[in-house]
């Protein structure tokens, strides 16, 4: 008010003051003087009050009245001027507050009369607003008066003056209560004791009250009087007054001055016992009426509900609850019940729209019906307030869809026009007609035919009333249709919304609080906490019951409208408002933890997504389904739960296949499901932790609804629309198009939003997605459809996110993904796969904390599954687990650590049979690891390296990884040998650890190898796997693996410990040497067609046999290099001799192999052994081998790495051969006896190879083998390097075994198809290598014996036998067996015959060599003995006899000049031991073989030239002339027999034809005239020569002579006589040439005797000579001129006889 009082406003007011009263006295000056006097006295009052006071205003309020009264007395003119005029006045002097109680009084009474008079009604009512607001002064009488005073104004017939009055009313009515406000903020510091009012005390004596709430409280008596038409106490003075304009005022009371009534009891009073019963009372009409009931069935008529009470009295009842509700619980319980009947069907439309209205205020204020919840609902036998209203509601709701809306005059066609909101602008039915047309033309509610519009009512969570606010109208209006519908429909979001932000919002602080307390306890002490927390404990427990009860109480009411309202819905908005309500509660549900509400309201969110009718188990079996059967009683009426209805008149957005094992025709997506789904995405998303077990529900539904839209996952689990999705039944719209990728990106991030669940909340995730999968897995058996993979691919999104703490949930997730990965299904078992493996690998490389390389734990469990994938056996599960692995390696290989066995593991379970891709893709990986990180890994892991490359190498798919991974056991071996210090140090220590746990458990370390040392069992491991893969199958896998052991033994061997080797040795080598031979020895000789594919086999493979035999070889000759070049190391080992024997056994038995390769083979491994010289001794080896003068750097350099515990030396077989050979000092011998016995072991070894070999099969067919040469020859050829070991023990016994050996040897026939190779071609003459083996082996002998003791030399004559055996070959070819053989000549190349050798070369290099031999050895006692000259003779005897018959000429050339050399030295040893008799029988033998040769009975070849004749008569003349010289003149030291033989050869020699007849034989004998001239010239030496000591002797000459020329007689004779027969016919040729020889021989006979001395000569044998004469001119006569030349050579020498006869008288005489 400081305006009022300053200075210039109280000198205005003086101004106007004395103006006013001017302005009165001038107007009145006329008609009123008494005015006029009253008036100027006026102004001298105020100026003498303005000038004698400084407090100008009191002293003017105190002077009020008189101030006053000149405007009171204008007033009472009733002069319309002079009133208005006054009445300023006054109201300038209130509003300057000066006026008193008194004035006052004077002016409502002068008011009242001008009331009464009608007079100035609006200045009237003015100056009483102005009056009573601006002061306090007006009080009691004379503040009803003035009230009264307006009420009247009210009730004028002047509309303006009624609305005014109606207005001041208010405002009075307001300002009285607003003075009892003030007076009592003035009094609240003074605490006063309340008196107790007594209930029956006088209404009127309210003696308690102080002044301003007595007036309030007589006024509000009165008001509620007037209501209930009974006569007011105070407002005295009332005419008329209306129940509307009460109920208003009451109304409006009670709403602005609520605290009135509650802090004063007198006032409470009121409330209790006036106004509920009014309300109650006035409400009765309402109640009883029933639309539609007719008067007449009812015994007294029933008043008609008045629309202008009832909406007010339902607005009082709304102020009554709002404000009261805690001192009116009865009451207000009674209020609500009635406001919930006012909904009923039978209700007027207007009534329940009203009520309706009011229940939308209640609606929006949750801690309001929190209370009515805990008064009544939670009390045991009161109304469930509160459940019924929202049940009202829903049946509320149902019954405007199931009843047509009745009360409206006009039908449903004029409805949209009659409507007086006039809010739908089309016809009702055109939202009908629009339906037809699929396009709805307004949001509205449609179901089975009925259609209601949804109007725009209020905005959210007001409830701003239209019906309620119509306070102007009489009449009922016409609702709108659709109206009450979409109040109510904003009741129920209201609702949902207070109660659930108000439940949250108290469980979010209860939760704040729990946090805090429990950070903050510490603090405090221990029994304040208790007491503390003990009546929090109760607050809480209380504060949630409440809540429970409030859900509890209004969830199956909401859920049944809302799931109507849901099914109904057309509008987007609405729908989305609607779905946001469901959303809501199960949300709250869910954080209450109440689940059979939660899942009821997340059933429905489920239904509405998917298509009417939709057969999914999940919703129709949970509890919250048993909804769907359930009937709720409402108020008494049955209401069941509407199931959706089946026309939907959505817009389709979608066709898709529905989920089912037998999918029936489509399903329909409405925009209407997709907008629930997207609603239960954003559950799932936002209230995850709380949806428990509905996760089920929630991701079966959306597992529906992804298939429906073919939605397909894709990597890392997001689903993406599939391309050509199953079969043409999808179809979607552009609209759906566009929104998949967001359901896409919203169903990811549903998942990855379970990253902020608890564990709980997680697990329940989880084992839903299971339970959905297992479902779907149900679904897939037995058919390869396309299975639905929506819980397979979350899982994996699920699992992905939660990586930080995968160890909640790694077993059952990953537990399910390998039941998946077994399934039948390929898609689903693949995604099972995909997810199992995506998982593992993103665990690996998540950064764990604390990381994994400190938590072996999580990481082996991280790995477990990969492993247990194994056990599956579906091909492209195991493809996948290995490229997860080739992923890990790639990734992770680093870091695997304690991970490795089971990722080996994972490559080693890989079996033959699964597949060549397979078994590529675990090569990779093995091939990476033993690459790239065999130094990362643990060393005990690394004989799992070696087990699982050596398990590839087995694998029989694919030739080349088994080859590759003999490779890679060479590459580890390699990587041993480089770090195998590390590893030593590594695996001790591993192996000390272990077997201290052993101990403890008291049980025995067992690995393989055992006592070995762990790094030399790590070598171990990897030569037995070698040796496993050198017997397999395969033949190139045998090779391969077979050269890589025996290299790796021979590269890294001298790594082992020294007693290892016999490890080595025994359980390697020997074990793997009869697993070779079992498989040689058992092996098919089946042919085999081709090697797979276009493969050609060579025929030297072609069967299995062939095969086997190859590896074979390569083993034995691995074997025997190791016993070679490491013998100082396997020497020392105890049982040496006994491996020699095992070694020695198995070359044997190879030898023995019938199959060329191997038995050969097996010689070149003996030769191998055998050439072993004895090195220096292991303990003084030195670090290299001795390489004194050799010239070569043999060593490749000590690669002995520091301090280590043996050194490592490449000891090179080569690099030590040569070393040995060439050092100067004679290599140290071991131990000279047991070198010996392992000497005549390989001796005897030999000895039975070659006897077994060489023998000849009994019978012969196609098959039957016999050895080849190059065996035969390497056998022999190992003979001389054995016998310089043996030579010292070697006797009779043993040469007779190696003669019987090298004899058979050299009998074996070739095959001819080999023979062109052996063979030299017949002409030339050239030994076989067998025979020169053969040779040398005797000729090694026949040194040894030379050099060796005395006793040896009697081995000569068995040398001489065998070679001699050899010689018979030249004409007599060995036999072998019964096996014919054919000669060379007639072989046919290609078919399987036996050729027999050419035995000639050989037969003559043993000649040779047997003459040499003989030259030396001739003299030795040994050789005289045995008689060996004499079976020399009888030897050469059978070429000699068979001359030209012999198999080669040169055979009997040869014979001849040994024969002749043998005779040179032999026949004087001979002569020697003549008197020994040891040569007796041997001149007869010679003489026979004289005698054989020199008259052979073969016939010369016809094709001999003149030459080759005389060069074979000089070979003749030959031994003629060595019977002269060496043996005639011997003769006395001869026996007779053999001379006498010698003489009638000679003389058979002599003469030219011993027979008459002309036989083919003797044809050409005529040629050998030399011969004949030397045995005649021999003879007759021998016969005259003077030295015959015995007569007979001479009589043989003697005889001889005669004979001889009386042949020649004959001959001539017959000649003669066919001569002269033929006539002119010459004679047949060999006539001629006889008779030529005779000519001759007589010539020479002449000439000998003409040599001899006379006196050796018979003087009858000249007789005989002379004798020829007659008969030699007589041939004349002959015509062929080779006879005559003949003739005349022969008649010559007889000139000597021609002398004068004188001495033949004087002869004659004597």
């Amino acid at each position: 008010m400081s305006g009022t009082n300053s200075p210039e406003a109280v000198k205005k007011l003086l101004e106007n003051m004395q103006s006013d009263l001017r302005a009165l006295s001038l107007e009145c000056k006329k008609k009123f003087p008494p005015v006029k006097e009253a008036a100027e006295s006026g102004i001298i009052k105020v100026k003498t009050i303005a000038a004698r006071n400084t407090e100008i205003l009191a002293a003017l309020k105190e002077n009020s009245s008189e101030v006053v009264q000149p405007f009171l007395m204008g007033c009472g003119t009733k002069e319309p001027k002079i009133t208005q005029l006054c009445l300023a006045a006054i109201q300038r002097l209130m509003s300057h507050e000066v006026v008193s109680e008194t004035a006052a009084g004077n002016i409502i009474n002068m008011l009242w009369q001008l009331m009464e008079n009608s007079l100035e009604e609006l200045k009237l009512l003015q100056t009483v607003l102005v009056l009573l607001t601006t002061n306090t002064v007006v009080h009691d009488e004379a503040l009803s008066k003035a009230i009264v005073l307006c009420f009247r104004l009210h009730f004028t017939k002047d509309n303006i003056t009624n609305n005014t009055a109606a207005a001041t009313v208010r405002q009075v009515v307001t300002v009285v209560f607003e003075r009892m406000v003030a007076e009592d903020e003035r009094h609240r510091d003074i605490i006063e004791q309340p008196v107790l009012v007594q209930a029956n005390s006088n209404r009127r004596s309210v003696s308690t009250l102080k002044p301003c709430a007595k007036d309030a409280y007589m006024l509000f008596q009165d008001l509620c009087q007037l209501v209930n038409a009974d006569a007011p106490y105070w407002l005295v003075g009332m005419t008329e007054m209306t129940r509307t304009f009460g109920l208003e005022l009451l109304e409006s009371v009670l709403n602005d001055f609520p605290q009135v009534f509650l802090q004063h009891q007198e006032f409470s009073f009121l409330l209790k016992e006036r106004v509920c019963p009014l309300v109650i009372k006035l409400f009765s009409p309402n109640i009883k009426f029933r639309q539609g009931s007719s008067t007449s069935s009812s015994p007294a008529p029933v008043e008609k509900p008045y629309f202008p009470i009832c909406m007010r009295l339902l607005r009082v009842v709304s102020v009554l609850i709002k404000q009261f509700y805690s001192l009116l619980v009865t009451e207000c319980e009674i209020f609500l019940s009635l406001l919930v009947k006012f909904l009923d069907a039978d209700k007027p439309q207007w009534l329940r729209a009203v009520a309706v209205e009011s229940i939308h205020r209640l609606c929006v204020q949750p801690q309001l019906l929190r209370s009515f919840c805990q008064s009544y609902d939670m009390k045991q036998h009161s109304t469930k307030v509160f459940r019924d209203i929202v049940n009202a509601l829903g049946s509320f709701i149902q019954s405007l869809f199931l009843v047509p809306p009745t009360g409206n005059p006009a039908t449903p066609n004029q409805a949209g026009n009659n409507n007086s909101g006039g809010t739908v602008s089309a016809p009702a039915n055109s939202g009908m007609l629009g339906i037809g047309g699929g396009v709805t033309l307004l949001p509205a509610f449609e179901y089975r035919g009925t259609w209601i519009p949804i109007l725009t009512i209020t905005v959210q969570g007001s409830a701003k009333a239209t019906y309620l606010e119509m306070l102007d109208k009489v009449e009922p209006p016409t609702i709108p249709e659709g109206y009450a519908m979409s109040v109510a429909f904003h009741c129920l979001l209201d609702l949902v919304r207070g109660i659930t932000s108000m439940i949250e919002g108290e469980l979010g602080e209860v939760e704040t609080e729990c946090q805090t307390e429990a950070a903050s306890s510490p603090t405090q002490s221990s029994e304040e906490q208790e007491v503390q927390s003990t009546s929090d404990q109760m607050d809480k427990e209380i504060g949630i019951a409440v809540w429970e009860e409030m859900v509890n109480a209004c969830w199956c009411g909401l859920l049944a409208a809302l799931s109507l309202l849901l099914d109904a819905s057309t509008d987007e908005a609405a729908t989305e408002n609607i779905l946001k309500a469901e959303l809501t509660m199960a949300s709250l549900c869910g954080r209450l933890g109440l689940v059979t509400s939660r899942d009821a309201f997340i059933t429905a969110i489920c239904k509405g997504s998917l298509p009417p009718h939709y057969a999914l188990t999940v919703l129709n079996t949970t509890t919250a389904a048993t909804l769907s059967n359930k009937s709720y009683s409402i108020q008494g009426q049955n209401v069941m739960m509407i199931s959706p209805s089946s026309e939907s008149h959505q817009q389709v957005v979608a066709v898709g296949q529905p989920l089912a094992v037998q999918p029936q025709g489509t399903v329909m997506l409405t925009s209407k499901n997709i907008q629930c789904m997207r609603t239960l995405l954003n559950l799932a998303h936002c209230h995850g932790a709380v949806l428990g077990t509905s996760w089920q529900l929630v991701l079966a539904t959306l597992q529906h609804l992804v298939w429906i839209l073919g939605l397909k996952p894709s990597s890392g689990g997001a689903l993406k629309p599939g391309r050509a999705v199953e079969g043409p039944s999808t179809v979607l719209t552009t609209a759906v198009m566009t929104d998949l990728p967001v359901i896409s990106n919203i169903l990811s991030r549903l998942f990855e939003s379970s990253q902020y669940l608890d564990d709980v909340s997680l697990h329940h995730l989880i084992n839903a997605l299971c339970s959905l999968s297992l479902e779907a897995m149900d679904m897939a058996y037995g058919n390869n459809k396309e299975p639905s993979l929506f819980a397979v691919a979350k899982l994996l999104e699920t699992g992905l996110v939660n990586m930080h703490r995968i160890e909640i949930l790694w077993r059952p997730l990953t537990g399910h993904l390998l039941e998946v990965c077994q399934h039948p299904n390929s898609r689903m078992r693949e995604w099972g796969a995909e997810a199992l493996t995506s998982l593992i690998k993103a665990g690996l490389t998540f950064n764990h904390d604390p990381p994994l390389s400190e938590n072996q734990r999580l990481q082996l469990l991280l790995l477990n599954p990969l492993k247990e994938m194994s056990s599956i056996n579906h091909p492209d599960i195991r493809l996948k687990q290995l490229e997860c692995v080739l992923q890990i390696l790639q990734s992770q290989g680093d870091s695997l650590g304690p991970g490795w066995p089971l990722v080996l593991g994972v490559m080693g379970a890989i079996r033959n049979d699964q597949g060549e891709s397979l078994i590529r893709t675990a090569f990779q990986c093995l091939q990476l690891v033993v690459t790239d990180f065999l130094p990362t890994m643990p060393c005990t892991c690394l004989q799992i390296v070696v087990d699982v490359a050596g398990s590839f190498g087995l694998h029989n798919q694919e030739l080349n990884i088994s080859l590759t991974s003999i490779g890679l056991l060479w590459n580890i071996s390699d990587y041993f040998f480089q770090r195998g210090e590390t590893i030593e140090k590594e695996l001790n220590k591993e192996e000390a650890a272990q077997q201290k746990q052993a101990e403890e458990k008291g049980v025995v370390l067992n690995r393989p190898f055992h006592p070995a040392p762990p790094f030399d069992c790590l070598w171990l491991c990897l030569y037995a796997k070698l040796g496993e893969l050198c017997v397999d199958p395969r033949p190139a896998v045998r090779k391969s693996a077979g050269q890589t052991l025996f290299s790796t033994i021979g590269a890294h061997g001298t790594l082992l410990q020294h007693s290892t080797w016999h490890t080595v040795i025994w359980k390697v080598l020997f074990h793997l040497l009869d697993r070779v031979r079992e498989s040689s020895t058992t092996a098919d000789k089946e042919k085999i067609e081709s090697g797979g594919g276009n493969i050609l086999i060579h025929h030297s493979r072609d069967t299995a046999e062939k095969q086997w035999a190859e590896t074979w070889v390569l083993t034995l000759a691995g074997v025997a290099r190791i016993f070679n070049t490491r013998r100082y190391l396997l020497q020392p080992l105890g049982d040496f001799s006994r491996a020699w024997d095992v070694l020695l056994d198995h070359i044997q038995s190879a030898a023995l192999s019938k199959n060329n390769e191997v038995s050969l083979a097996a010689l070149k491994s003996f030769q191998e052994i055998l050439q072993i010289v004895s090195p220096v001794r292991d303990s003084d080896k030195p670090e290299t081998p001795p390489a004194v003068n050799v010239p070569v750097p043999v060593l490749l350099g000590s690669i002995s790495g520091p301090g280590l515990s043996r050194p490592f030396v490449r000891t090179d077989s080569i690099g030590e051969r040569l070393g040995r050979y060439s050092s100067s000092e004679p290599p140290t011998v071991t131990d000279e006896l047991e070198d010996l016995n392992l000497w005549w072991a390989a001796w005897n070894t030999w000895y039975r190879i070659g006897s077994e070999s060489t023998k000849p099969p009994i019978t012969f067919d196609k098959l039957t083998f016999i050895p080849s040469q190059p065996f035969l020859t390497a056998l022999i050829q190992i003979f001389p390097a054995l016998y310089q070991h043996i030579k010292t023990g070697f006797n009779m016994d043993d040469l007779q075994k190696l003669g019987v050996i090298l004899h058979s040897a050299v009998s074996v026939p070739i095959s001819s198809d080999a023979s062109p190779f052996i063979l030299p071609s017949y002409t030339e003459a050239v030994l076989t290598s067998l025979q020169e083996a053969v040779l040398t082996a005797l000729d090694v002998l026949q040194k040894a014996i030379c050099v060796g003791p005395e006793n040896m030399q009697i081995m000569y004559p068995a040398i001489f036998d065998q070679l001699l055996a050899f010689v018979e070959f030249s004409c007599k070819p060995p036999q072998y067996g019964q096996l014919e053989t054919k000669h060379i000549a007639n072989a046919k190349y290609n078919q399987a015959e036996w050729v027999a050798l050419n035995y000639v070369p050989f037969a003559e290099r043993s000649l040779e060599v047997v003459v040499d031999l003989y030259q030396k050895t001739a003299c030795h006692k040994a050789v005289v003995n045995e008689k060996v000259l004499q079976n020399i003779i009888k030897t050469l005897r059978v070429p000699l006899s068979l001359k030209y018959s012999c198999p080669s000429e040169s055979t009997w050339r040869l014979a001849v000049s040994s024969l002749l050399k043998v005779l040179s030295i032999g026949l004087p040893v001979a002569r020697q031991h003549a008197s020994s008799g040891k040569f007796d029988s041997m001149w007869p033998e010679l003489a026979n073989t004289f005698e054989d040769f020199l008259f052979t009975k073969s016939i010369p070849p016809d094709n001999l030239s003149i030459q080759e004749f005389q060069r074979n008569e000089s070979i003749d003349v030959e031994v003629v002339q060595l019977i002269s010289t060496e043996i005639l003149p011997y003769a006395n030291f001869i026996p007779k027999e053999f001379v006498g033989q010698i003489m009638t050869m000679l003389n058979k020699g002599s003469i030219h034809s011993q027979s008459s007849s002309f036989t083919e034989a003797e044809i050409d004998i005529r040629l050998r005239e030399e011969f004949s001239k030397m045995c005649f010239e021999t003879l007759l030496q021998f016969s005259f020569s003077n030295k015959v000591t015995t007569p007979q002797e001479g009589y043989i000459s003697r005889m001889a002579l005669s004979v001889l020329l009386k042949r020649s007689q004959d001959v001539l004779h017959r000649y003669i006589e066919d001569e002269r027969l033929s006539g002119k016919c010459p004679l047949p040729r060999q006539q001629v040439t006889e008779i030529i020889f005779v000519l001759k021989a007589v010539s020479t006979l002449i000439d000998s005797l003409k040599k001899t001395q006379p006196e050796n000569v018979d003087g009858n044998t000249w007789a005989q000579v002379i004798a020829l004469y007659p008969t030699l001119v007589e041939c004349i006569t002959c015509s062929s001129s080779e006879v005559c030349s003949a003739l005349k050579e022969a008649l010559v020498p007889f000139k000597d006889f021609m002398q004068p006869p004188a001495s033949k008288v004087q002869n004659g005489e004597s």
